[in-house]
């Protein structure tokens, strides 16, 4: 995602049901982005009655307990949200393939809107930017989350 956030607010959410997936790791940082992503869905509409929250160890176990959340009867979209910042190797970006891969698959498999929302930064001072600070990802992922729900009942068969 650029700096610019989507123009389109987010649609009414009172008739829709949401799973989000949220990873244990960088648990500050993925706490801040899972607040945000539930102030955005509350405003939207959201009730606490229609909203799963779930947590996993880390971005790497994100796809299938996503893939969980879909399959279940009623869910209309899945939030995934992790936070991977670059370390000294590679594995942060080998995670990051992997569970955008993966969060693309479940989607197609299930036919649910999966929205990816783990946060992939080059320092800790970006992802903060993004999960706590100026740049409310949380709010576009909850939007985003709402647009794609919206889109199925509409579309799908």
């Amino acid at each position: 995602m650029s700096l610019a956030a989507s123009p389109s607010p987010a649609p009414a959410g009172h008739a829709f049901t949401v799973g989000v997936v949220a990873a244990c790791y960088n648990p500050r940082l993925v706490d801040a982005l899972l607040a945000r992503v539930q102030a955005g869905l509350r405003a939207a509409g959201v009730t606490a009655k229609k909203l799963t929250v779930v947590r996993v160890p880390g971005s790497n176990e994100l796809p299938v307990a996503a893939q969980w959340l879909a399959r279940r009867r009623g869910t209309d979209v899945v939030i995934a949200l992790g936070v991977l910042i670059r370390g000294d190797t590679i594995h942060y970006e080998l995670i990051a393939t992997a569970t955008t891969q993966a969060l693309q698959q479940v989607a197609l498999q299930t036919g649910v809107p999966v929205i990816n929302g783990v946060i992939v930064a080059e320092t800790a001072a970006q992802a903060r930017a993004r999960c706590a600070g100026r740049i409310d990802r949380g709010a576009e992922f909850a939007t985003a989350a709402l647009v794609m729900a919206a889109l199925q009942r509409r579309i799908s068969p």
